[in-house]
């Protein structure tokens, strides 16, 4: 009985301590929780700022970049959205219970086969990359980047699973082959803070102008906690649309004579240049080699702007300066006779190009046969040093400020009196063309040099506009200077036997200036051997200068029975010529139309020179055949001169860059090419579903994604 008791009472007792530590611990936890709920700390760390930071969600809003257009607002650059397929290999990464999203080892062939109709690489190409061993996921190059809407979306719809895609902000440049360097390209750069990616400027005016373009990102915040949620967001600014000096039909035939040239006479290198001398405004500009800003495709071969970042010595256009100066200085005198020949200075004698020279001969004559030995004598006359003040204040050895950046200044040599007398003919003196075609601005603009400019005017989303307004930077001569010295300049092309007589324009008459610059090669101490920079200038018409032409070419050797000026003539005479015609039309009749011609079984080099004759441009030749076997607009269609022209031919067809084209024209070309055309949106187009380069099957879809969308 007494044990009974005794275990009932150790039992009461262990309940008791037991209903006693329960209490207490309750109380401490309470306690511990209303501390918590009140100062929302535990030790040093405040959970209430914790818990914010840990719910609290953040996004980009990517800011548009501004677009660049031509003068007429025609857009050479314009933001888009691009994709990079990947395709994944591996079985590592599927969630457990969700579908396989990888490409099955044994179905290489098959995705190999589908993707090639969509990439422009070829099948074997692409199974030998999915066959990469011991890969994760595989990416395919150029031919896999850079893919638009449209070709991401064609790819998706045939349903090959493991077949990504990476999305990014990209750039669309419409014209692919178009003043490249100038306009210059932006590319997508991952910054260290996801805020700051963006598309930048890599070159021209897409980096010297990347401040004006670039706008400002923003941002979304989501902020989740025990309290609620809070929204805060940043808009993003839109980047300001630029309006380059270009003028597009100018710039587009000025690229067709080009690289015409090019593909026919191989020059080492070439630049061109069209300026308005009243303004600085440069109207079109190229070189070569150059590079399609769209598919970069050529950008490593060269990487320089030719027009200010490589100087060389410019031969006898030069002598457009010296002539100008004797004249200010009254020591030119057209009707004075000197004899020609060969002269020596500090006992080294400087030859007339020929050798011989032409006897005693006027100043004028001189000028007409590009004399060295005339030259010579007109800077002596002048003296050295008010020659080198004239050479300085037309610009030369010094920055032209283009804002372009990587400017080659150049170089005046006049440690000797040899090289002093050089610089006369242009020997001894580098510089660039953008020097060059400045200092020939007072020539053409009353002894006004202008600073040359690529942007006409700035405009922010509101449409508020900022015009760039045209700088003299000097005035090196007088107007009357100016007036004879372009005056004198006629016999250059005038004389039959004149140095430029083969750049004469029908129906207009020009001043002009030839030029054959030998170069010196640093390494070897030496002026190289049969090779020159052969150049010429013109100012047209030479009464009242709309335009300075300036044409150089390194390298050019005779061929197809046409020496090195006969062959700048086939860039030099059609260009200047439709520059003028452009020129005189009025600012509300700026289009131009004519009959198209039937070029229909005429070969391939017929028929491009037909629609060249014509005035038409902008004509592609699609197909490896020889000869033309359709054509669009078909003809005797009175067109714009700047409509876009097919020319089918009879051999094999590989699918063409649509970029650019109006729908009408894109839906056109399809045909031609038996393709059936969808399209998403209206406007130009700025992305097709079949790669360019890629084969073409008869029947086949391709959708087109258009800019407005």
């Amino acid at each position: 009985m007494k044990l009974k008791k005794r275990i009932r009472h150790n039992r009461n007792q262990v309940i008791r301590l037991f209903t006693l530590l329960t209490v207490v611990t309750f109380i401490i936890v309470v306690s511990r929780f209303t501390y918590i709920m009140v100062g929302g700390k535990v030790g040093n760390v405040n959970i209430v700022e914790k818990a914010e930071k840990q719910y609290e969600e953040s996004s980009v809003l990517p800011a548009k970049r501004g677009t660049i257009y031509d003068v007429g607002g025609n857009p050479l650059a314009i933001d888009a959205t691009s994709y990079t397929l990947r395709a994944i290999l591996t079985t590592e990464w599927v969630d457990k219970g969700a579908q396989p999203n990888y490409v099955p080892s044994d179905q290489h062939e098959h995705y190999a086969e589908v993707l090639s109709k969509h990439l422009s690489m070829s099948k074997e190409d692409i199974k030998r990359q999915l066959d990469t061993p011991d890969v994760k996921q595989i990416y395919f190059g150029d031919a896999g980047s850079n893919l638009s809407y449209a070709e991401m979306d064609a790819i998706k719809k045939e349903n090959l699973k493991g077949i990504e895609f990476d999305e990014q902000p990209s750039r669309l440049y419409p014209n692919g082959k178009f003043a490249s360097h100038l306009i210059g390209y932006a590319k997508f750069q991952e910054a260290q803070s996801s805020i700051d990616n963006r598309l930048q400027g890599m070159m021209g005016i897409e980096k010297a102008e990347d401040n004006i373009l670039a706008g400002e990102n923003g941002y979304g915040t989501t902020t989740k906690s025990l309290t609620g949620s809070n929204e805060k967001t940043k808009e993003p600014v839109a980047g300001r649309d630029i309006y380059t000096t270009i003028d597009s039909r100018l710039e587009t035939y000025l690229e067709t004579l080009v690289e015409k040239m090019d593909d026919t006479y191989h020059p080492e290198k070439l630049v061109a240049m069209l300026v308005e001398p009243s303004t600085g405004k440069i109207v079109a500009a190229t070189q070569r080699p150059t590079f399609n800003a769209q598919t970069l495709e050529g950008v490593n071969d060269m990487w320089k702007n030719l027009l200010i970042e490589e100087s060389y010595e410019p031969g006898s256009t030069m002598k457009v300066l010296t002539v100008a100066a004797a004249i200010q200085e009254g020591i030119f005198d057209p009707n004075k006779t000197y004899q020609s020949g060969s002269i020596t200075v500090d006992g080294t004698k400087i030859s007339d190009w020929n050798e011989v020279g032409w006897g005693t001969i006027t100043e004028l004559n001189g000028l007409a046969h590009s004399s060295n030995v005339l030259a010579v004598k007109l800077v002596q006359a002048i003296g050295y040093d008010k020659w080198k003040q004239y050479m300085l204040e037309f610009g030369l050895g010094q920055t032209v400020d283009s804002g372009l950046g990587n400017e080659d200044t150049g170089y005046i040599s006049y440690d000797s009196e040899l090289g002093k007398a050089n610089t006369s003919f242009g020997q001894g003196i580098r510089v660039t063309p953008w020097q060059l075609v400045q200092a020939f601005t007072a020539i053409a603009n009353g002894g006004k040099m202008m600073r040359l400019q690529t942007i006409d005017r700035v405009e922010d989303k509101n449409g508020n506009l900022q015009f760039v307004e045209p700088k003299e930077v000097d005035a090196p001569i007088s107007a009357q200077t100016a007036k004879k010295t372009l005056q004198y300049l006629t016999s250059v092309v005038n004389q039959t036997d004149g140095s430029g007589h083969i750049y004469q324009i029908e129906g207009t008459q020009i001043s002009a200036k030839t030029g054959t610059g030998e170069i010196y090669d640093e390494k070897q101490g030496k002026y190289l051997p049969h090779t020159f920079y052969h150049s010429v200038v013109g100012f047209a018409p030479t009464d009242n200068p709309q335009y300075i032409f300036y044409l150089a070419a390194r390298g050019l050797k005779t061929q197809k029975g046409k020496g090195p000026e006969a062959q700048l003539a086939e860039i030099f005479v059609p260009f200047v010529t439709r520059s003028l015609e452009y020129s005189k039309l009025s600012a509300s009749d700026n289009t131009q139309t004519a009959t198209l011609p039937d070029v229909t079984n005429q070969s391939v080099p017929d028929a491009e020179q037909t629609m060249t004759e014509k005035g038409f441009v902008r004509y592609q030749t699609i197909g490896s055949g020889q000869t033309v076997t359709a054509q669009y607009p078909s003809a005797n269609e009175t067109v714009a001169t700047d409509s876009h022209i097919f020319l089918l031919t009879d051999g094999e067809k590989k699918m063409p860059d649509f970029s650019g084209l109006k729908r009408t024209e894109a839906e056109a070309l399809a045909h031609l090419l038996n393709l059936t055309p969808k399209f998403n949106g209206e406007g130009n187009v700025i992305g097709q579903s079949l790669s360019s380069g890629s084969s073409i099957t008869d029947g086949q879809t391709i959708t087109f994604e258009l800019s407005q969308n």
